[in-house]
């Protein structure tokens, strides 16, 4: 058999389509089935292939300011220092290296859940009935369908009996789909294939047969599969923020570095000192290597990476697995958050929550209710009793002792209903086992089933309330039987008009007695007995209301995108407060008929998204992002993988397919909204340390850099040497950097706007907090040098390098939070910086012992009271930082005070 893609199955008679398959009802033999797996190959979906380690690890080095410092090393090496190349090229190599190995844990996180079940398929071969592999069901196959089961390829039915089956994860739409065997006369979409099953759909009632027409790639899954790999991922903000903020620093940086190479010449070409050009050249050329190694900040790739990868590891622990590091950035900047309904704000569990007896008021039905010990007396009963046992009675869900539910959703919520209300469903139905059925079909819209109970024939109908209603002639109110009037019949129609209103699906339960024996047909489902309503929704999730809430008030703004109806998704929106007064909802057709124009111009105001496709998902995320604004998506489904990939950062779903897992940047493991909520104040905490950090490298190396150029201008010796600058940048400032990646959340961290996407690096107040730092990390180290070069030269380059050490260490402190003074938060309440402060300090210690204090131009003059000079200097300047970090905040005050400041 040959591979044929675009024949149209659901448009042939079920007898024409196995004939075309080479088929027939007796299925394939043994033989045929091997030879066509070998020729299809295994009915699974390709996998990308993952990137080598070794290509992962060169990737980080494509960053432009790894670039930069890779080029100051070899620098190094030609001039003769082999020793600070060293130490540069073994940190980028740690930095590449934890990089690679936080990618590596989350595609092994990922593999865990592909891995946590593998199907089987029934299948008829050589007209007898196997369980196989669902990889192994080929084109052609005869398969087997019942509750329960998911459907392993698709294929065009051949025999169903009351099939309905859940299509969600394809089509978006959360109801399970009718399923008929009828051929269909027009081309139509996935969705209205009803003759048609597709794989990975889930059977939640009934039973069916069916000829496998298409495996793997070639099945409609398969098929956007193949599409997502044509898709490119988008840069995250904090990967375009650094690559910016890289590119210029660096061109800053030679620009300086030439300039001060110019100056140092043209002074000794205008001003001879004796010493030869070639000699001066050498050492300009040195100095200016210097400059460059104090001002970039080595560690910083390997701190970005680090601080990710602490944000990661919390973010693990709220049920959020980080497929792509930078994301745990990129949720703090979040702006819209995009939200299916079922299983994310609700809990994917249908369930009665009121039900409704004449001369009764609607009673509501507590949603966690337990099932009661004692079931209720089933000799004598009255309204509320039958109404409970035809609920269990009329029904086909089953719930096993394991828990695990079987059949149509709404069904299984009538079984939990007279669990709940102590009615035990299992002992019901052994008490009055049924013995005939109609079963449900979507024209009757009626089920009925047949039982003998109390010595009776009885027949129960459950159904579409109007239908019920209109052919009841009698009801039951408590334990008697009276006529139905019309009045009361507007009645019941009134208050089934309420549960519409709120959205609730309802069904009407009705009997009738007959004669024992007699078979029941369809005629007989009149002149009812009417017992009563059951409404029933899929509730939303308990804590789904405080995180909404909490979105809103960080300046989130929440969107329920959702494959079900307007008035459902609307009802659930206004429940959990998502849905407010002024906003508006739209269905997937309507906002097809809106132009790019008119759909900017309302964007704001649509707060629900209702019946959806894929291109509308793109459509509403690409929106969002021509208006600058941080948007994420969630989705379980393949059909919801392209808007994943498109949008700024993708949340898949844990319980969803693997290829909506692939396109994401984010699982979320228990499929709960309020996770987002909770790993967006990790990522704003993540972003707020990584700022901290940065503030900390680049004020340190601004004041390394006034000194520098201070001596230059004033003629003295170079303050420090290559290899002091080299331990001080990469060794001594990468601790307390980390230690500032560990900092808690600040005080309302969730009661401010997420930040502009565009905002850079130092934006938000970074840029002047660095400045001022700088300045003061900078005049200690100038004041040091001075009071040195009273005794020495050396003794000026030893103490401007013990003093910028100490200043850079000590403002760690002052580096914990850009307006709260380090007094006021606590020394002692991040106990990661005080263990880095005395790490540094003891690093200091070492580095001015006898055996090592030559090595980095330290005399032996130099003394423990050289020492407490320089130590007091670095004091003095932070404690200058904290003074300005004080008047800062009194002016923020003062300015939110007047409402002229928002943050």
């Amino acid at each position: 058999m040959e591979r044929n893609t675009k024949e149209k199955y659901y448009l042939l008679e079920a007898d024409d389509a196995i004939a075309k398959l080479d088929s027939s009802k007796n299925g394939l033999s043994e033989v045929e089935a091997q030879k066509r797996l070998n020729d299809f190959g295994k009915n699974e979906l390709r996998e990308k292939e993952s990137d080598p380690t070794w290509k992962i690890f060169l990737e980080s080095f494509k960053d432009p300011m790894v670039i930069i410092l890779i080029g100051a090393a070899i620098l190094q090496i030609v001039t003769g220092s082999v020793m600070e190349s060293l130490i540069i090229f073994v940190v980028l190599i740690l930095n590449a290296v934890l990089g690679t190995v936080q990618t590596k844990k989350a595609e092994s996180s990922i593999n865990s859940l592909k891995q946590m079940s593998v199907p089987s398929a029934k299948v008829i071969r050589d007209g007898q009935k196997y369980t196989v592999s669902s990889t192994e069901v080929v084109p052609g196959d005869i398969v087997l369908l019942e509750a329960g089961d998911y459907v392993p390829a698709d294929g065009r039915l051949i025999e169903a009996e009351s099939l309905k089956i859940v299509e969600g994860m394809l089509t978006g739409e959360s109801e399970p789909a009718q399923k008929s065997t009828g051929r269909l006369i027009e081309e139509s979409s996935v969705g209205d294939r009803v003759n048609m099953v597709y794989s990975t759909s889930m059977v939640v009632n009934g039973r069916a047969t069916y000829v496998c027409t298409r495996t793997g790639m070639d099945t409609e899954i398969g098929k956007i599969a193949d599409l997502l790999e044509n898709t490119d991922a988008k840069q995250t903000p904090l990967q375009s923020n650094i690559e910016v903020f890289s590119k210029k620093l660096g061109v800053a940086i030679v620009l300086i570095c030439i300039l001060i190479f110019g100056i140092q010449v043209f002074r000794a070409y205008t001003h001879p000192t004796g010493v030869e050009m070639k000699t001066v050249i050498l050492n300009s050329f040195m100095f200016a290597v210097a400059i460059a190694v104090a001002a970039i900040p080595e560690a910083l790739s390997s701190i970005v990476t680090i601080v990710l990868s602490i944000g990661t590891k919390t973010m693990s622990k709220k049920n959020s697995i980080i497929r792509k590091l930078p994301a745990v950035e990129t949720l703090g900047s979040t702006s819209i958050i995009c939200t299916d309904k079922t299983g994310t704000l609700t809990m994917n569990k249908m369930t009665a929550v009121e039900y409704y007896k004449y001369s009764k008021d609607a009673e509501s039905i507590e949603v966690v209710e337990e099932p009661k010990k004692d079931s209720v007396d089933l000799e004598n009963f009255n309204s509320e009793d039958m109404l409970n046992i035809a609920a269990a009675l009329c029904n086909d869900s089953v719930i096993k002792e394991d828990g695990k539910e079987i059949g149509d959703p709404t069904e299984v919520a009538l079984t939990v209903l007279a669990d709940k209300k102590g009615y035990i469903s299992d002992r019901v139905r052994d008490i009055y086992p049924r013995l005939q059925e109609l079963p449900f079909d979507s024209d009757r819209k009626l089920m009925s089933t047949y039982h003998k109970i109390n010595s009776k024939g009885i027949m129960i109908t459950k159904g579409a309330p109007d239908i019920i209603i209109s052919r009841s002639s009698k009801v039951l109110v408590g334990s008697q039987v009276i006529e139905m009037t019309e009045d009361i019949k507007n009645e019941v129609r009134d208050q089934n008009e309420k549960y519409s209103n709120k959205a609730l699906r309802v069904l009407a339960f009705g009997y009738r007695q007959m004669d024992e024996g007699k078979k029941i047909g369809i005629e007989d489902e009149d002149n009812f007995i009417f017992i009563g309503l059951v409404a029933m929704i899929d509730p939303p999730r308990n804590e789904v209301i405080e995180a909404v809430a909490k979105a809103k008030s960080a300046g989130i703004k929440p969107i329920m995108i959702t494959g079900d109806h307007k008035t459902t998704a609307v009802a659930i929106g206004k429940n959990i407060g998502l849905f407010n007064e002024g906003d508006i909802s739209y269905t997937g057709l309507e906002l097809d008929n809106l132009t790019d124009e008119e759909l900017d111009k309302q964007l704001e105001k649509i707060s629900v998204y209702a019946r959806v496709s894929p291109e509308n998902k793109i459509r509403i995320v690409g929106a969002w992002q021509k208006k600058n604004k941080v948007t994420a998506m969630t989705g379980d489904g393949v059909n919801d993988a392209p808007a994943l990939k498109n949008a700024d950062i993708g949340i898949a779903m844990g319980s969803g397919t693997e290829v909506a897992k692939e396109a994401a940047s984010m699982v979320l493991v228990d499929d709960n909204f309020a996770s987002i909520i909770a790993a967006v104040e990790v990522g704003r905490t993540v972003y707020s340390n990584i700022k901290k950090s940065i503030t900390y490298l680049f004020s340190g190396n601004l004041g390394a850099i006034i000194s520098i150029l201070f001596a230059v201008f004033a003629g003295w010796t170079n303050p420090y040497t290559a290899l002091q600058l080299i331990f001080i940048n990469m060794v001594n400032d990468s601790i307390p950097a980390i230690a500032l990646g560990m900092e808690k959340p600040e005080e309302g961290v969730m009661s401010m706007d997420p930040r502009e996407k565009n905002e850079g690096l130092l934006g938000g107040g970074t840029l002047q907090a660095i400045l001022s730092r700088g300045v003061f990390v900078g005049i200690a180290a100038i004041v040091a040098q001075y009071v040195g070069m009273k005794h020495s030269p050396n003794m000026g380059v030893a103490m401007a390098f013990t003093t910028l050490l100490l200043a850079r260490t000590l403002q760690t402190f002052a580096c914990r939070s850009d307006f709260r003074s380090a007094f006021a938060i606590g020394f002692f309440s991040n106990k990661y910086v005080v263990g880095a402060v005395l790490i540094c300090l003891s690093l200091l210690g070492l580095v001015l012992l006898p055996p090592v204090r030559g090595i980095f131009a330290i005399p032996a003059e130099y003394s423990m009271t050289n020492l407490a000079v320089s130590f007091l200097i670095a004091l003095i300047s932070v404690l200058f930082m904290e003074i300005a970090k004080a008047i800062s905040y009194s002016k923020v005050k003062k300015l939110r005070a007047e409402n002229r400041l928002d943050i």
